[in-house]
């Protein structure tokens, strides 16, 4: 997950540096959406990240998964990833939305689970 937080930054600034206009493409992503993709992907990276690999466990191919679960395509998910990154309020906006329901998630996981000490998740970083 921090890879993929990295490489987010890294790539909306660069982004940021661009002065030319992100055009709006034809199959562009809902704001709702995108903010349900960011989401997990967010939960599908953390997974990967922790779940020590096992040959005996059958491998998910995260992209896929997003792929056939939201019925878009790479070109279209990359495009309208592009279109927001370009309306920093907006993908601030979505970004703020999926932290919250991490948290959400992670504290109702810590209640389920009847432990006192809070399960360590890194929040994501605030874009200002």
């Amino acid at each position: 997950m921090k890879r993929f937080l990295l490489l987010l930054i890294i790539f909306l600034g660069l982004m940021a540096c661009n002065n030319q206009p992100v055009d709006k493409p034809k199959n562009l992503i809902s704001e709702k959406k995108m903010t349900e993709i960011l989401y997990d992907m967010a939960l599908l990276d953390a997974i990967r990240t922790q779940a020590p690999y096992s040959p005996d466990k059958p491998s998910v191919d995260a992209r896929q998964f997003i792929y056939q679960k939201y019925q878009v395509d790479s070109v279209q998910l990359v495009q309208s990833n592009r279109y927001y990154i370009a309306q920093v309020e907006i993908y601030k906006k979505m970004y703020d939305q999926v932290n919250e329901r991490l948290t959400q998630e992670k504290q109702k996981a810590e209640k389920a689970s009847g432990k006192e000490e809070p399960l360590p998740l890194m929040d994501l970083p605030k874009v200002e």
